[in-house]
């Protein structure tokens, strides 16, 4: 009978199926070399260990992939993970009920959280008025500069020295024209370059209440001298074929990595794509600044995105996705990212291991996001957190396509943008009110 029993027992075990992984859905946006990214990092976590199963899944773009979160949250089958961009974080935090605060989850899972180890204009960004952190800082990203040297070699241009502000930047375009380049200048995310990165270099407000940091009755202030000057002197540069509109968002990229434009204005997470595709010699380089404005350059801000965790998911899911932000935040897998994408390396050990390495003398310039982020900050300058952010940025995006086509002045358009926008950051506050 015991023999029996026992093999019962060896059949039983064998026909059994192991234990069942716990899967993680992760939902984000990230096309081309740094989807490859996301997928990679999924496969190495999964692959060190057995317990958990992270599932990456593209949504489409950042504001696509927020508006099927919702949706599908409302439905009951929100994913465990959603990658918001950092527009959509004011809307996110008045998300309650709707997500769970990371440093709470990592807490829950016995995880050591210390918020002061993650790079403080990062972390700074993602945390509440109380100082719980409450989502995962992942992407990260400023705006930075590139050119194609041997654009501007061919044009009688010191590559060496890539323009460091905006009258240089007009100089070198006009060279590359009349040495037969189509494209001199174009600009990726043009809101966020040329209005909300650019109002920070300059030290000058984006908008009211620190820039919405402070509370929720913010308004634009995109309608000042320095804003309409510099928008005057990039409708102007269109009109004489310097800077040419490629379109929304990261559209433009396209065109510098093909070698169609010379220079572009765009996010440092743009490296991986430049590293790997571009044929021929480029450089990055700090944001141009207007030379004439007091105090600056000051500081970039914030780009890319974060990591929200989701709620009303079981006790095991939460415990993988706690695993899971530890695994990706270590300063190994940080430093491999950074060099990778070319996005800020989250944490002070990561970027102290990056340094360590030799990876900034290798690579000249891949170190310029990091120092354009971590210079001393303001209250104009600490970042821009809004209501209904990303209906605001569609706004600078009809705008400013006015200014380009030469259907608007720039004084008509950044007045349009303000009262646009302040309408919709009027609806947000009454709507959040506590």
């Amino acid at each position: 009978m015991k023999r029996y029993l026992a093999a019962v027992a060896l059949v039983a075990a064998a026909v059994m199926p192991a234990q069942a992984q716990t899967e993680i859905q992760w939902w984000h946006s990230m096309t081309a070399v740094n989807n490859e990214w996301v997928n990679d990092l999924a496969k190495d976590f999964n692959a060190s260990q057995k317990e958990y199963k992270i599932n990456p899944v593209f949504k489409g773009s950042y504001d696509e992939s927020m508006t099927a979160a919702i949706a599908a949250f409302r439905a009951g089958n929100a994913p465990n993970i959603l990658q918001v961009f950092e527009v959509g974080t004011a809307t996110m935090m008045a998300s309650k009920g709707a997500i769970v605060p990371v440093a709470q989850v990592m807490k829950d899972a016995g995880y050591k959280f210390d918020p002061t180890a993650y790079v403080s204009a990062v972390a700074g960004y993602y945390t509440a008025p109380n100082g719980q952190m409450l989502s995962f800082p992942f992407n990260s990203s400023t705006t930075i500069f590139y050119i194609n040297k041997d654009a501007f070699k061919a044009a009688g241009i010191d590559a060496a020295k890539p323009p460091t502000t905006w009258p240089e930047v007009a100089l070198a375009a006009a060279k590359l024209k009349a040495s037969g380049h189509k494209c001199p200048l174009t600009i990726a995310w043009q809101g966020w370059t040329q209005l909300e990165s650019f109002s920070a270099w300059h030290n000058v407000e984006f908008a009211t209440k620190s820039n919405g940091l402070a509370g929720l009755d913010a308004r634009l202030k995109v309608d000042s001298p320095l804003h309409q000057r510099h928008i005057e002197n990039l409708a102007n540069m269109a009109k004489q074929g310097l800077f040419i509109y490629k379109g929304r968002a990261n559209v433009p990229e396209a065109s510098f990595v093909s070698g169609e434009c010379a220079m572009i204005t765009t996010s440092a997470g743009f490296y991986g794509n430049v590293a790997k595709n571009a044929k021929f010699s480029y450089a990055l380089a700090t944001l141009p600044y207007y030379p004439d404005v007091p105090g600056a350059p000051q500081n970039t801000v914030i780009g890319g995105a974060s990591l929200w965790v989701m709620a009303g998911k079981k006790p095991a899911e939460y415990k993988g996705v706690a695993a899971f932000f530890n695994y990706i935040s270590s300063p190994e897998v940080q430093s491999a990212s950074h060099k990778r994408t070319g996005y800020l390396p989250i944490t002070t050990a990561a970027y102290q291991l990056t340094e360590k390495s030799g990876f900034y003398k290798e690579k000249p310039g891949t170190d310029i996001a990091v120092t354009q982020m971590i210079r001393k900050v303001t209250d104009k300058s600490r970042g821009i957190r809004l209501g209904n952010y990303v209906q605001i940025r569609q706004v600078e995006d009809e705008e400013l396509e006015q200014v380009w086509s030469g259907k608007k002045s720039a004084k008509e358009a950044l007045d349009a943008i303000v009262k646009r926008g302040d309408e919709l950051l009027e609806r947000f506050q009454k709507a959040n009110k506590s």
